[in-house]
């Protein structure tokens, strides 16, 4: 009887063991795939700009419209329209870094890349102002706060005057 419960006693060590190693195995796995997640969300996020840069340096049309002055006031509906589109393209790049950032996905270098780009003036544009108004109401405050204070420091927080805005829509054909 005596050596039933200890061969009982020692499979159930042995069981234990298992458990413990199986564990430790799934931790292991477990960490080298969040790693490999990383990684991949790293490199396509990588991959979107230097599409962007690759496309600036091999199609001439599109280095000329970045070329171009995004706040002039004789820009043609057509401009008006490209400037505004690229704006949310920027916009919806931010929010996709800035989201994976929050959510320990990829470096926070992603996230200040885009950002240092957009200082350079594109948000100061009364287009991209226009884009900013309307599309930050997609997102938390927390987000527009942080956002605001990266790009307009103490400016009027990204705010268009009601009189551009109309002009600007007038001109375009995003508002009728």
């Amino acid at each position: 009887m005596f050596e039933r419960e200890l061969i009982i006693l020692i499979v159930q060590i042995i069981a234990a063991l298992g458990v413990v190693v199986s564990v430790v195995y799934l931790g292991v796995q477990i960490n080298q795939q969040n790693k490999i997640t990383k990684a991949q969300f790293g490199h396509s996020l990588t991959q979107r700009l230097y599409e962007r840069y690759f496309e600036t340096s091999t199609n001439k049309d599109y280095a000329e419209f970045l070329a171009k002055d995004w706040n002039a006031d004789d820009l043609t509906p057509t401009d008006i329209t490209r400037i505004q589109m690229a704006v949310i393209t920027y916009l919806v790049d931010i929010f996709d870094v800035y989201d994976k950032v929050q959510e320990g996905l990829v470096n926070k270098s992603h996230l200040e890349t885009r950002m240092n780009t957009l200082k350079l003036g594109v948000m100061k544009t009364t287009a991209a102002k226009v884009v900013w108004s309307y599309w930050k109401n997609n997102r938390e405050q927390s987000f527009i706060d942080w956002f605001e204070s990266e790009i307009y420091d103490d400016e009027a927080a990204g705010n268009v005057s009601l009189e551009e805005s109309l002009k600007m829509s007038k001109e375009v054909n995003t508002v009728r």
